[in-house]
């Protein structure tokens, strides 16, 4: 099983917006080292936690300071974008890491209705032509003509190269799925946004209606889930409590910079959270080592998964470090990395 990192540049109290971004680019760095697979990075808008907004040039930073780990978008919110832009980006980055870059899409908009709007007046309709604009999207970013008689067949999305993204649908529901298995791309379920809701449907769907294209010749199946670990379960739930004080005031419409671990267990006292919190962390990929190597690997056996992407915010950067590199350790990430084709 291949194991990669999502990252959500998820912005922490106390820190400039500035330095978390960089805190994203020298993650990357580290994850390479540690042998992790693949490093995605989010797409969000008008966010008060996750400030992730451009992830095509993060992509390009990151391509800069590493030389063997792909990196990919988690991804490129394609309603807000034209798909002829979106694939000249991709022609780009392609051109800067050869063999290394994932284009992940996703329709979502990553932000409220308003914002949308603002990246794009015409969102609504274009998430309405979503699939056709997909279908677009990877030819011109494959170096490949549109279907004949498009209005836009003839036009190229440069640079030229020999070498092409790998293009992945990204989703929680059964629409995605369909549409990964009808173009016949890889598929990346987000665990961490529906707690695991609707995995084992939208699974089953993009296996059993799979089209083998040119490139895979069968399903290819990520899911990206939320976890953390540490030395022991006291110091994992400790903390945990940074992102479960943000996740339940969310559910009240609070949202913000996560704080440290002992303002989040000062706040899930206070408003009498206590109960939500236990049962968050009971049902958590959280835990020491072992506890959660094994409810990981519990879950890719039951759903015979092909890789798994990770995500874990930490207040303090050093612990988050910390944790990917317990989970590098416990799967013996350096050990099974393969060797990439190209860098720069």
């Amino acid at each position: 099983m291949k194991v990669s990192i999502l990252e959500q540049s998820v912005s922490v109290e106390g820190k400039p917006q500035s330095v978390t971004i960089k805190d994203s680019i020298n993650l990357a760095k580290k994850a390479e080292k540690l042998g992790y697979k693949r490093f995605w990075v989010s797409e969000h808008h008008n966010h008060p936690t996750i400030i992730g907004t451009a992830p095509e040039i993060l992509m390009a930073a990151i391509a800069c300071n590493t030389s063997s780990i792909r990196i990919g978008s988690a991804g490129i919110m394609l309603p807000h974008y034209s798909p002829l832009k979106v694939a000249e980006q991709f022609r780009v980055l392609e051109a800067i890491a050869p063999n290394r870059i994932d284009l992940g899409l996703g329709r979502a908009p990553g932000s409220d209705g308003r914002t949308a709007l603002a990246l794009n007046p015409n969102s609504r309709s274009d998430s309405e032509h979503f699939p056709s604009h997909v279908r677009d999207l990877i030819a011109w970013v494959s170096n490949e003509k549109l279907i004949e008689g498009h209005p836009f067949r003839h036009l190229i999305a440069q640079p030229i190269s020999d070498t092409i993204p790998e293009i992945w649908m990204l989703g929680t529901s059964n629409y995605g799925a369909q549409l990964a298995a009808y173009l016949g791309i890889p598929y990346c379920f987000a665990h961490f946004i529906t707690d695991g809701q609707g995995l084992q449907e939208a699974l089953s769907i993009y296996r059993s209606e799979f089209r083998p294209s040119e490139k895979f010749s069968k399903p290819l199946v990520n899911v990206c889930m939320w976890a953390l670990t540490a030395n022991t379960n006291e110091e994992a739930k400790y903390l945990f409590a940074s992102r479960a004080a943000w996740k339940i005031g969310r559910n009240y419409g609070q949202l913000g910079s996560i704080t440290d671990p002992d303002n989040a267990l000062s706040i899930i006292n206070d408003n009498g959270w206590t109960e939500q919190y236990q049962n968050m962390y009971q049902n958590s990929l959280v835990g020491d080592a072992n506890i959660t190597k094994n409810k990981i690997s519990n879950l890719v056996e039951e759903n015979n998964i092909d890789e798994i992407a990770i995500l874990t915010w930490c207040h303090n950067e050093n612990h988050r470090i910390k944790s990917y590199e317990i989970f590098a350790n416990a799967f013996e990430l350096s050990e099974k990395r393969e060797p990439e084709k190209s860098t720069i």
